[in-house]
């Protein structure tokens, strides 16, 4: 008989149709309820045995054990659920050693779960955030196709550093042990599979820059890289980057549309993850009570969502904030951990949080950066000091949006570059795009993990990707 999901019973009221349901014993009680999750929803299903059963076989209805049933969906007897399932057929698909089996009928930490990362999808808080992460990918193409936009692939393996910092996973073909050397000593790159230095891309925003200077609206999605050697809650050395680029946009384009996106794809998930969501708000005020009062948040997750969703960003020059946070109660009380004293400072997450949660309660939209903090491909202010940069700040977690107006214009692109003392022959191609019919132009990044972090509450970016990695930790 056909396979029925859990997700569709548990909305069904077609009470005396025989069914057939497929997977994972959550528990089993009694010698007679058994709760039954075939992830398709976070909720169980229960299936009800009788007592004619072979005991031999209820036995191995044990934690984890994957199973079949078939029998009639009836009006369930006990409160939490409309229907059950009265088994008429039990067969078990595969065992589960119960001493063994890690996860028991019982709260585990996220610390023990990363441990067994590849069993923690078994669990309610893994199916819920990564139903969440995939309906928050859904919702990104959705939103850029509806505008229009062209999905390009840009390339994992680069020559070229786009962000200039130079954390980059290097590639290579060479034999390590023994590599080909130039006559200065220096390792002869020309003799590997590329005939030159290449790594895994940190971005795929100048790519996307070739293309929207041809396609007009383009976005990027796909796989990034930074060899950085940080081991804190935020940080992944392998992450997904969203990357819109748009001809003849200027920064205040680049700003709707950013906002945009974020109200567009944090509605989708309240509106098709509301159980998954409200599954998540309640175990994170069962931790929150855990904390002292003045550690806890003023908003519960639904809350800190319709927030940004309730709420026009509000928009601001670095200048200006800078202003408000020298002039705000923390630092004057040298509560900052890193004191705002001038003007050029570089944000740091408190900072951008005390100006979301703490003075504008709404998030904000940062523009006009000092040009020596940020990136050498953001077009220059007429003041000379700034560029039209914008970082979008959201409560919990400061930055999740960084971006900018790109600067088309070639002599002032070059002589940033020289002054960075970034390669104009490596980026020729690069530079193509200002010689022949340069427009003015925008884009961003939004980081989907630091993303998929917000709308799901939770703490350490390790528990938002499938398979993390970081210093240290490459499993599977």
């Amino acid at each position: 008989m056909k396979r029925t999901k859990v997700k569709e019973l548990l909305d069904s009221t077609a009470y005396g149709t025989e069914v057939t349901v497929k997977g994972w014993v959550r528990t089993f009680r009694n010698d007679k309820f058994i709760a039954i999750n075939d992830g398709s929803t976070i909720n169980n299903i229960q299936a009800v045995v009788n007592e004619s059963f072979d005991a031999a076989l209820l036995k191995r209805l044990t934690t984890g054990a994957a199973i079949s049933v078939n029998g009639e969906l009836v009006a369930s007897q006990g409160a939490g659920q409309k229907v059950e399932i009265q088994v008429k057929e039990l067969e078990i698909l595969g065992d589960s050693d119960a001493e063994k089996f890690p996860l028991q009928p019982k709260k585990h930490s996220l610390e023990f779960l990363r441990e067994i990362a590849h069993l923690r999808f078994r669990t309610n808080t893994f199916n819920a955030v990564f139903k969440i992460r995939h309906t928050l990918a859904f919702a990104v193409h959705q939103f850029f196709n509806d505008r229009g936009f062209v999905y390009m692939h840009t390339p994992i393996i680069t020559a070229s550093d786009a962000e200039g910092a130079g954390e980059m996973f290097r590639v290579t073909a060479l034999d390590l042990e023994n590599p080909p050397r130039s006559e200065d000593g220096k390792i002869d790159f020309k003799q590997d599979f590329f005939g030159k230095s290449t790594n895994l891309t940190v971005s795929g925003q100048l790519e996307g820059e070739l293309a929207a200077m041809a396609l007009g609206d383009i976005y990027t999605f796909g796989p990034t890289f930074r060899a950085e050697n940080s081991n804190t809650t935020r940080h992944l050395a392998e992450f997904w980057m969203i990357e819109p680029e748009m001809a003849f946009f200027e920064l205040k384009d680049n700003m709707q549309l950013a906002e945009d996106l974020l109200k567009y794809v944090i509605k989708h998930a309240l509106t098709h993850c509301a159980d998954e969501i409200e599954f998540l708000r309640t175990r994170l005020l069962e931790e929150e009570k855990q904390k002292p009062q003045d550690e806890r948040s003023e908003l519960d997750l639904t809350a800190k969502l319709n927030f940004c969703l309730e709420n026009n960003f509000e928009r601001l020059t670095y200048t200006e904030a800078i202003e408000i946070l020298k002039n705000s109660t923390p630092n004057k009380k040298k509560k900052f951990k890193y004191l705002i004293e001038n003007w050029g400072a570089d944000l740091q997450s408190e900072h951008e949080r005390y100006l979301v949660e703490k003075h504008f309660k709404k998030p904000v939209i940062l523009t006009d950066y000092p040009k020596d903090i940020k990136s050498f491909y953001m077009r220059q202010n007429d003041d000379g000091k700034t560029v039209a940069a914008m970082d979008i700040l959201f409560p919990g977690i400061g930055e999740i949006i960084g971006g900018s107006q790109r600067e088309e214009r070639l002599e002032y692109l070059e002589r940033r570059m020289n002054e960075m003392h970034i390669p104009t022959d490596e980026l020729y191609w690069y530079l193509d795009t200002r010689r022949f019919g340069s427009a003015p132009h925008a884009g961003f990044g939004l980081g989907f993990e630091r993303l998929v972090l917000f709308v799901t509450g939770m703490t350490n970016i390790r528990d938002v990707i499938a398979f993390p990695r970081a210093p240290k930790t490459a499993e599977f």
